[in-house]
């Protein structure tokens, strides 16, 4: 089993920018991808942005030019960095492992912009 913990989250005005961390109790090379995703009140989760065990990354559309994921392999952790940040945005903000089987998700971590 591992663990995913997720910090880095809070709040900031729009335009603003926050980086979200994801530390994985295991090895993070070992995961099919690792993405982040977020949940906006009354709202379905949606992909954010993922990264691939070869460093392949892909973006929603509504984050693309302002988020990049990024990863530290040594460190088993991931990284969202989130630059000019629109109240769109706010939502909890979840990591997550995909592999064979069950993925394993984060608790997750508020993120509010403020307008």
């Amino acid at each position: 089993q591992v663990q995913l913990v997720e910090s880095g989250g809070g709040l900031v005005q729009a335009g603003g920018s926050l980086r979200l961390s994801c530390a994985a109790s295991g090895s993070i090379f070992s995961f099919i991808a690792m993405g982040w995703y977020r949940q906006a009140p009354g709202k379905q989760r949606e992909l954010v942005a993922r990264i691939t065990s070869g460093g392949i990354t892909n973006y929603a559309d509504s984050v693309k030019g302002r988020f990049t994921i990024s990863r530290d392999i040594t460190k088993n952790t991931v990284y969202l960095q989130m630059n000019s940040l629109k109240p769109e945005d706010t939502a909890v903000y979840y990591c997550q492992a995909a592999r064979v089987g069950p993925d394993y998700w984060g608790q997750g971590t508020q993120v509010t912009v403020s307008s």
